[in-house]
């Protein structure tokens, strides 16, 4: 399996296979997953003091904070996938 990493702003990276979800911090329920992680120590902040854009969810319980859009992290991640499609597929 190859590892692929997402910029998610500020030369922070987070491994693209171990992302579950994107989201906004807006809402109720987005903000007691945030608090939940920060008393159990599984919080990340990566948005160096700036407002907080986006949410990033991984399968090992982290909670991963960025300055960026979920928009913008998002489209990261697809053009990534579309990247290494293409690295794995042989020209003809």
């Amino acid at each position: 399996m190859q590892i692929k990493l997402i910029n998610i702003g500020f030369g922070n990276i987070v491994s693209a296979n171990r992302v579950i979800a994107i989201v906004s911090p807006e809402s109720a329920p987005i903000k007691r997953i945030i608090q939940d992680a920060r008393d159990k120590a599984m919080l990340i902040d990566a948005t160096y003091g700036r407002r907080t854009r986006a949410v990033i969810i991984t399968d090992s319980g982290h909670v991963v904070l960025s300055a960026v859009q979920p928009e913008t992290v998002a489209n990261r991640f697809i053009v990534s996938k579309e990247e290494s499609k293409h690295m794995e597929d042989p020209i003809d």
